[in-house]
């Protein structure tokens, strides 16, 4: 297909935060995110509207507050003449991301004494969605595909899953300082991510592009991981957004994407 304008909306997992260039501070997006290396092969102009912390509200009816500028829902930034649009958007409404960073400091807090009482401030339970809560997240993301249809009559709609970041073999080490438990529940969380994608796809017959499968063997801790673990000192956290995809995961999704284009849409 020839797709000469495409626009992004998303969170965090479509923005790139910590991935150098950076092209927008306040929404922590990248120069080198999936959809500007989409772009930049398609030879289409791109609309970014992804905001690092969306979730399916701030793309669809509420404004978003960072770093003292606020965006518009993203969806309101849709061009009516896109031919292709990307989505990555549901994992912040269910905390999937904010928990790892939370209980990540916690484990490394406890590992002194000094800071353990501060690492058990930040310690509570991993969410466990309920069978509701994936629905009402599932009926969002139908939602903002149905949203981009209308605006976007003509755009190809790709639902871009999550990156894997706690797979079958992700162990209790320095960069996932978790519990065997822990890490259990954070992966059947991540499993729980990936069916709102995959049940939002069927609903809305939106293409779904399986960045969680096929990211498996990449998850934090393999030998090649495309997303990030806590770093190993403080300092550097700065540098590095942990659990969050790194430039190989971002061009690794842009392949995904390109295959995904090439195959007759759904």
């Amino acid at each position: 297909m020839g797709v000469r304008r495409m626009a992004a909306l998303g969170s965090s997992f479509a923005a790139g935060p910590g991935i150098e260039p950076v092209v927008d501070k306040a929404a922590r997006r990248s120069g080198r995110n999936y959809a500007h290396l989409v772009a930049q092969r398609l030879g289409a102009e791109l609309v970014d509207l992804t905001v690092s912390g969306a979730t399916t509200e701030t793309i669809l009816d509420k404004s978003q507050r960072v770093f003292g500028r606020t965006f518009a829902p993203q969806i309101s930034g849709v061009p009516s003449d896109a031919d292709l649009v990307t989505v990555t958007v549901g994992g912040n409404d269910l905390r999937y991301g904010g928990t790892m960073i939370r209980l990540g400091a916690a484990g490394r807090l406890e590992e002194r004494a000094l800071t353990r009482p501060l690492g058990a401030l930040l310690r509570r339970p991993v969410p466990d969605p309920t069978v509701a809560d994936i629905d009402r997240v599932v009926d969002a993301v139908v939602r903002v595909v149905r949203t981009v249809r209308e605006k976007a009559t003509g755009a190809r709609v790709l639902l871009v899953d999550y990156l894997t970041m706690i797979g079958p073999h992700t162990a209790p080490r320095r960069e996932t300082p978790f519990d065997d438990a822990t890490l259990a529940a954070l992966r059947r969380l991540g499993e729980r991510v990936t069916e709102v994608f995959a049940t939002a796809a069927a609903r809305s017959e939106a293409e779904l592009v399986h960045a969680g499968e096929r990211s498996l063997d990449h998850a934090i801790g393999s030998k090649d991981p495309w997303v990030l673990g806590l770093a190993d000192r403080w300092r550097d956290m700065g540098r590095s957004i942990p659990f969050h995809p790194n430039a190989a995961g971002m061009a690794a999704v842009a392949d995904m994407i390109m295959e995904q284009l090439d195959a007759d849409p759904q």
